[in-house]
């Protein structure tokens, strides 16, 4: 049984991904696990390869969805990121991008961070 967090998660990631469709993402993957973390969403977005976090809040206090991307978030993402390339061996272009979901709004962010250099397996 879920508690109402995974619930909220859940939703989010459901309604995330319609609106990306509806974008004109190709949905790869969803919830991608790896000892390093998860990443939400794995999508295509043209000729770039999108790993896509969401963040759904019911009220906007302590920053709303955007600012519940914290930089310990980030790192994560990046890191199971670097596993997934690893993996897969993709050459595609990658981006990190943020759907923040509050109430019915919905804002995507394309390239809500980066990496420094680019996303080359570390391993």
């Amino acid at each position: 049984m879920m508690n109402r967090g995974e619930q909220l998660g859940q939703a989010g990631e459901d309604i995330a991904c319609q609106y990306l469709r509806e974008q004109g993402y190709l949905i790869i993957d969803r919830n991608w696990r790896c000892r390093f973390g998860e990443i939400d969403i794995i999508a295509r977005d043209g000729i770039d390869l999108a790993f896509v976090e969401v963040k759904n809040r019911s009220r906007a206090g302590y920053g709303g969805p955007i600012g519940a991307l914290t930089r310990q978030k980030k790192d994560r993402i990046i890191t199971a990121a670097r596993m997934y390339l690893s993996q897969t061996e993709s050459d595609l272009p990658v981006r990190f991008d943020l759907v923040a979901i509050q109430g019915q709004d919905i804002t995507l962010l394309k390239a809500a961070f980066e990496l420094e250099d680019r996303c080359t397996p570390a391993f």
